[in-house]
């Protein structure tokens, strides 16, 4: 797993040192992947191929700092999971954001995470004493994504502590 792990955070450097911390509409015209928005009932996001043509769909009706985080998530599984999606004719409703036992939707969290956190910008929070929750509404974004940037720097030798996060909070409503 820990491979799997360091793959999604290098892959989302690796886009970064090319694009820098663009907006993922930019990042997603960039990578020649189309998204379109839907009137999804529970799901927030789904990545397709469709004739090796790419593919983001998107819950028309989410708030923009949740619409950010979701076409990030399925980015990841774009650069991450590519020839999965190929193979099974693209992800099924069900796979999409659980990331208790799928290394897949895990690595598209964590690929989201180092991508729309910078380094600098957690530390910042920390160093203002602010919890999880203050952290993730100065940084705009969901307390879990949060919780997996500070497991990124664990890994790279941060002292501080992990966070819980809740492996199905971008499940459907």
């Amino acid at each position: 797993m820990l491979s799997c792990f360091n793959e999604a955070v290098a892959n989302a450097d690796e886009l970064i040192g090319l694009y820098g911390r663009c907006s993922p509409k930019r990042l997603a015209r960039e990578l020649d992947i189309e998204v379109l928005e839907r009137d999804f009932k529970n799901q927030k996001g789904a990545y397709k191929l469709i004739l090796k043509n790419r593919f983001i769909f998107i819950k028309r009706d989410l708030c923009d700092s949740m619409k950010k985080l979701v076409l990030l998530h399925e980015i990841g599984h774009d650069q991450l999971h590519r020839d999965r999606a190929n193979d099974c004719g693209g992800f099924c409703e069900y796979d999409i954001f659980d990331m208790r036992n799928r290394a897949m939707e895990y690595e598209a969290n964590l690929f989201a995470a180092e991508f729309l956190i910078s380094d600098e910008d957690l530390y910042e929070c920390i160093n203002c004493e602010y919890n999880i929750d203050m952290s993730a509404s100065a940084l705009g974004t969901d307390r879990n994504i949060v919780a997996l940037k500070v497991d990124i720097l664990k890994t790279r030798g941060a002292k501080l502590c992990s966070q819980l996060h809740n492996n199905k909070f971008l499940a459907g409503d």
